[in-house]
C-alpha cells in the first residue's frame, strides 16, 4: 500500500496572496490605523513626539530605531505612506503571519539601524518607509529564492506600478531619508533570504514509497 505524503512546507512559502486574507486585511489595516492615531496624538499634545525618532550616531538617539516607523512628518508624509504600507504588509503576508512578523522584525531593525549610522546627524529621521521599501524589496526577490512563477509576476507588476519608488533609493531629495530607504531594502532582501532559506531547512527529504 502507497503512503501519501503531506504536501511540502515550501509550498506555504510559494503562495501569492495570503492564507487567511480576512485576518491579513485586519492586521495591515489596524497597523495603518495605529500610525494615524501616533500621528493625531503627536497634533494634539503641546510635544514633539517626532523628536522620538532616529538620532543618527547618538547613543540617546538609538531607541528611535524602535518608534521612528511609527512617526511621521506631518499628514501629508503619512498619506504619501499610507498606500504602500498597507498594500505591501498584506501581500508580504502570503506565507502567514507568523512569517510577515519576522520578515517586518528583520526590516524594522535593520533599516533603522542603517540610518542611525549613516543618516544625517543633523536632524531626526522618522517615518514607515524604511517599512515600505523593506516589504517592497521582499515581495520583489521571494519569488526568485522560491522558484516561484507566481511570486514572480506579481513582483513584475508591482516594479512596474510602483518603479517610482525607486527614485527614493538615490541621495538628493531634500527632507527624504535615502538612507532609510536603502537599508529597508537591502532589509527586505536579507528577510527574502533568511526565510526562504529557514523553509528548505525544514522540509525533510521525501521517502519514497512502501509497499506492504
Amino acid at each position: 500500500m502507497s503512503t501519501v505524503h503531506p504536501a511540502p512546507e515550501t509550498d506555504a512559502a510559494k503562495r501569492v496572496l495570503p492564507p487567511k486574507p480576512v485576518a491579513a486585511a485586519i492586521v495591515a489595516l489596524s497597523f495603518t490605523l495605529l500610525l494615524y492615531l501616533v500621528e493625531l496624538v503627536d497634533v494634539i499634545l503641546p510635544g514633539d513626539l517626532d523628536q522620538g525618532g532616529i538620532h543618527s550616531r547618538s547613543l540617546s538617539g538609538l531607541d528611535g530605531v524602535l518608534f521612528a516607523p511609527v512617526l511621521h512628518a506631518g499628514w501629508s508624509h503619512l498619506f504619501a505612506n499610507t498606500v504602500p504600507v498597507l498594500l505591501f504588509s498584506f501581500l508580504a503576508m502570503a506565507a502567514g503571519i507568523g512569517r510577515f512578523a519576522l520578515v517586518t522584525a528583520v526590516i524594522w531593525v535593520v533599516s533603522g539601524l542603517g540610518v542611525w549610522l549613516i543618516g544625517p546627524a543633523d536632524g531626526v529621521t522618522v517615518g514607515a518607509s524604511g517599512l515600505a521599501f523593506g516589504w517592497l524589496a521582499y515581495l520583489l526577490v521571494r519569488g526568485l529564492f522560491n522558484r516561484a512563477a507566481g511570486q514572480i509576476v506579481v513582483a513584475v507588476v508591482l516594479l512596474g506600478v510602483w518603479s517610482g519608488m525607486l527614485a527614493g533609493l538615490l541621495p538628493g531629495n531634500p527632507g527624504v531619508s535615502w538612507q532609510g530607504h536603502v537599508f529597508g531594502a537591502l532589509a527586505g532582501v536579507l528577510a527574502a533570504w533568511l526565510t526562504t532559506r529557514r523553509s528548505r531547512k525544514a522540509v525533510p527529504a521525501a521517502p519514497g514509497n512502501l509497499e506492504v
